[in-house]
């Protein structure tokens, strides 16, 4: 896993990892528009960000906490295994060869897809940054 800046960088690297997936599975969908009976497939994992962003996010007062020993030592890091969901993406025609895929619409949301993967990565390396410029600033001063 390792350390992690802050609650909102963990969620991000999850919404990176699954618009990679999500990239994958488009592309694989257009590889596959001109194979007969080929149904276009997406994954949906809004939902599990959601689920995700609530357990980080939530007041942990309820739960045991761990005992630090030493101010020094890292907290818990939960590993949950939340997956997201994939489906085949129908309501489009199927032609003559009963292949669903339209390329207008796996373009569409493949550039989506990468404005958002792109606009991830632009904040994870903000994030980032304010971190590395209190850790820069701290060493200065010592």
């Amino acid at each position: 896993m390792g350390i992690h800046i802050s609650r909102s960088h963990y969620l991000m690297e999850s919404a990176m990892n699954y618009r990679a997936a999500r990239q994958d599975i488009i592309a694989g969908n257009i590889a596959n528009a001109d194979t007969p009976f080929y149904r276009p497939k997406d994954i949906s994992f809004e939902d599990t960000l959601a689920q995700k962003s609530a357990e980080i996010f939530k007041n942990k007062s309820e739960e045991l906490q761990m005992t630090h020993t030493n101010g020094a030592h890292l907290g818990p890091i939960d590993t949950g295994s939340s997956k997201p969901t994939t489906f085949f993406r129908d309501g489009h025609m199927a032609r003559n060869d009963g292949n669903s895929v339209d390329l207008d619409v796996e373009s569409t949301e493949m550039a989506k897809n990468s404005t958002m993967f792109n606009a991830l990565t632009a904040a994870l390396k903000k994030d980032s940054a304010l971190f590395k410029s209190v850790i820069d600033a701290s060493s200065k001063t010592s």
